[in-house]
């Protein structure tokens, strides 16, 4: 974590955020992808990059986000709305072998019925049980339905290069992380926009020049992931939370995945 970088003025931080873009556009054209939850950051990371494109003439990269099967209804429908009024090109993936059973939350999956290559992702996290309750903000859950969905997205469509939307102040785990952090399986890079971004520049940003957000930030969640895995902390809107307390920033999310972050990041998580 440089933290000269992230004392910049918010307009310098800007400004690097479209190089970091900028560079990856130029590098990989057509292979580099942006993902996308619906979330602050995310969204914050779309519009530099449609910024960056309407400055320049550059072409807005693909979007690819997930659908990890527990999703807030708030957050589908910003997604379609904000797709539309922006022209997005948006992809989703999911594991559809678990998601076509329909399953509710706690819904026992019986691994054996699953394919060999939903299997070994199971292992992969040293899981070594018959089966497991269905939740995607569990550790195992994330890996299945998260990680796997999204590692067979970018192999199948060639994605050489996928901007995610961390940030070095978000989780002690990402503080190390670097402007572009290649990976293995499958082979690509990891390019990260707003690392050098503190939450309150995101909302500094969004609020200032009017981005839209998902308007569950306005009833008090700072951190938005499964619906049955988030709960809020505060009625107070997001932006008018202590956003120097980096610890509740995630603190209504899943904590089991929140204590597992380093080894779900090692297995390939954002």
């Amino acid at each position: 974590m440089d933290h000269a970088l992230l004392d910049l003025p918010l307009d310098d931080k800007i400004a690097l955020s479209k190089r970091v873009l900028a560079g990856a556009m130029d590098r990989f054209g057509h292979t580099f992808w942006i993902a996308w939850t619906g979330a602050k950051d995310s969204t914050l990371t779309l519009w530099l990059a449609r910024e960056l494109c309407r400055e320049t003439g550059r072409t807005m990269p693909r979007v690819l986000t997930i659908d990890e099967g527990d999703p807030f209804p708030e957050i589908l429908d910003f997604q379609k709305r904000l797709t539309a009024d922006w022209g997005l090109d948006v992809h989703l993936a999911a594991n559809h072998e678990i998601l076509d059973r329909k399953p509710a939350i706690g819904d026992y999956i019986d691994l054996s019925g699953l394919s060999q290559a939903v299997r070994d992702e199971a292992a992969r996290t040293g899981f070594t049980g018959p089966g497991f309750p269905f939740d995607p903000e569990s550790p195992l859950g994330n890996q299945l339905m998260k990680v796997l969905p999204m590692n067979t997205f970018l192999r199948e469509n060639g994605v050489a290069a996928l901007a995610t939307a961390i940030r070095w102040d978000e989780h002690p785990a990402r503080e190390g992380e670097l402007y572009e952090s290649p990976r293995e399986e499958p082979p690509h890079l990891r390019v990260h926009p707003i690392l050098h971004m503190r939450e309150a520049d995101v909302w500094a940003i969004t609020r200032g020049r009017g981005l839209p957000h998902c308007s569950l930030y306005a009833k008090g969640y700072r951190s938005l992931g499964t619906l049955s895995g988030t709960v809020r902390k505060s009625d107070l809107p997001a932006w008018e939370q202590d956003l120097d307390d980096r610890s509740g920033e995630r603190a209504g999310r899943d904590q089991d995945k929140e204590d597992a972050m380093e080894q779900l990041r090692a297995l390939g998580y954002m």
